[in-house]
């Protein structure tokens, strides 16, 4: 099985995605353990002082003010925990709460945090043992880390509260961990506070995102190019020395795309036949300008995520010269503010693609097909309603492009006056990408009927992989209404694991 190293520097992407969603194992790198121990020697030098130090011998939050005992430090550790492990409503899943423990044993490792050794590797062989603690919907504001959160995983690390074992079945924490041998951790000076402090749930799902949306953006590419085909359109629009003169690149290598997967067509170009136009809608002929913003959109969200991969979210964090000071890291506006980027581009890349289906549909903008798509249209009713869950789907897409980061409700006493809000906007982009994939599935499921029932023109050969794999995947082509919901159930999922690039790329290559 694949190893994720973890040392003091950060992590990638990739090692992201390969512990959430992959089951790699996770190793401390001696690095790692060493700054561990270095930088715990300074909290412990600093709990024997008498001076109060924020976080080591103070309450938290508004409660900083009082000084803690030693002989209550350790109770308070905990209690920070069981406190704040405060969250409601549905379970989240299992791929994000593995993200959330990763990256918060990513800033752990990076010796700023004044943990010690034992506890992260603790963390670590939660994540091996496959235990999963069940952590609630909501519960983060976004700032002071993603607290509820990352408070349920501390929980676990104590042996307390529930979590889900390898075998997908939730049990008591302290079962799980006895099943695994993994002795629960005693919290001591600083380490609970150091355990919730973070924007890892937001931050891990920016990074499953943007991997989702590399493979959308690409699909998106393909669909355009099928409804474009699908409705004699010309493929003139995309060459490149149109788009150099407007020098996006996300536009450039999605036209780029377009063009490879028409390459060959039969279809395209019949635009002055029968029913001449001068130029195709806005829908096709600026599939590349919209899906190229949404890319240039990714590849800045991207950079965010790679320095924040890099970085140790911490509050207060622990100096190489000694000093354990107070700061603003864990506020999560960078991160909320490109969750929220992408939520805006991602809906306008599904009210698009609704848009070419809806013409596709249309007998007066189709240029020949017939009513819905139909057999027999008024007998039959075609692809009409599933036009419909297309726009209910892009609907509420928009609803979720509402930017979250527009928003704080003062939390603490007011000592946390302002807040991100980025979890919020991280669930809603997860709900908005999976949403696109069925927006996107819907527009395939069209153009290759389409194309289809264009018989006397030949489409491009990777159009017709496509459509070859489609219907060995199950999802039948042209003919009397009957039974939708699994044809379209069956689009989607060949969609979301990447089936459809596959039988193109077999034909064009790699696309962009």
């Amino acid at each position: 099985m694949h190893t994720v190293v973890v040392g003091t520097s950060g992590v990638t992407a990739s090692d992201v995605l390969a512990v959430a969603r992959g089951g790699a194992r996770v190793q401390l790198s001696e690095e790692a353990v060493a700054a561990l121990a270095a930088a715990r020697e300074i909290v412990d030098a600093l709990a024997a002082k008498p001076d109060p130090v924020y976080g080591v011998s103070t309450g938290f939050g508004a409660l900083a003010t009082r000084h803690i005992s030693q002989e209550l430090r350790a109770q308070l550790q905990r209690n920070i925990v069981r406190s704040h492990a405060a969250g409601m409503g549905p379970r989240v899943e299992r791929d994000v709460v593995r993200a959330l423990m990763f990256l918060r044993l990513k800033t752990v490792c990076s010796g700023h945090t004044g943990v010690r050794p034992e506890v992260a590797q603790t963390m670590a062989d939660l994540l091996n043992a496959g235990i999963t603690p069940v952590v609630h919907e909501y519960g983060s504001l976004g700032c002071s880390g993603d607290l509820a959160p990352l408070s349920h995983c501390a929980l676990t690390l104590m042996g307390e509260g529930d979590a889900e074992g390898p075998d997908g079945v939730v049990r008591p924490a302290a079962e799980l961990l006895a099943a695994h041998g993994i002795q629960p951790v005693e919290l001591r000076e600083k380490e609970g506070l150091a355990l919730l402090n973070g924007t890892d749930g937001m931050l891990g799902m920016l990074v499953m995102a943007l991997a989702d949306l590399d493979t959308l953006y690409r699909s998106a590419d393909v669909t355009a190019a099928l409804s474009l085909e699908a409705l004699l359109g010309t493929d003139k629009v995309l060459a490149p020395e149109l788009h150099a003169i407007r020098p996006h690149p996300g536009q450039a290598a999605s036209a780029a795309n377009m063009l490879a997967v028409l390459k060959g067509s039969g279809l395209t170009g019949h635009h002055q036949d029968d029913a001449p136009r001068v130029q195709d809608a806005y829908s096709v002929r600026c599939a590349p300008q919209v899906a190229g913003a949404g890319r240039d959109t990714m590849a800045h969200a991207r950079l965010v995520a790679d320095r924040e991969l890099a970085a140790a979210v911490d509050n207060p964090v622990v100096l190489p010269d000694g000093r354990v000071e107070s700061n603003g890291n864990f506020h999560g506006a960078p991160v909320a503010y490109v969750l929220d980027f992408l939520a805006i581009a991602v809906a306008d890349l599904g009210s698009i693609a609704e848009r070419r289906t809806d013409r596709l549909l249309d007998k007066n903008r189709s240029h020949g097909l017939p009513p819905f798509l139909a057999d027999d249209a008024g007998v039959d009713s075609g692809l009409m309603i599933a036009q419909y869950t297309q726009a209910a789907l892009v609907s509420e897409m928009k609803r979720l492009a509402v930017p979250a980061s527009a928003d704080s409700i003062p939390s603490s006493a007011m000592q946390e006056d302002h807040v991100s809000m980025g979890w919020s906007a991280a669930r809603k982009l997860r709900t908005a990408v999976d949403n696109l994939t069925r927006v996107l599935a819907v527009e395939l499921y069209a153009a290759t009927r389409a194309i289809e029932l264009r018989e006397e023109l030949t489409p491009a050969p990777a159009t017709r992989a496509v459509i070859d794999a489609l219907r060995e995947a199950g999802v039948q082509g042209p003919g009397p209404d009957r039974f939708l919901a699994p044809d379209l159930a069956a689009a989607d999922a060949f969609v979301r694991d990447g089936r459809l690039l596959a039988a193109v790329e077999t034909v064009t290559g790699p696309l962009r």
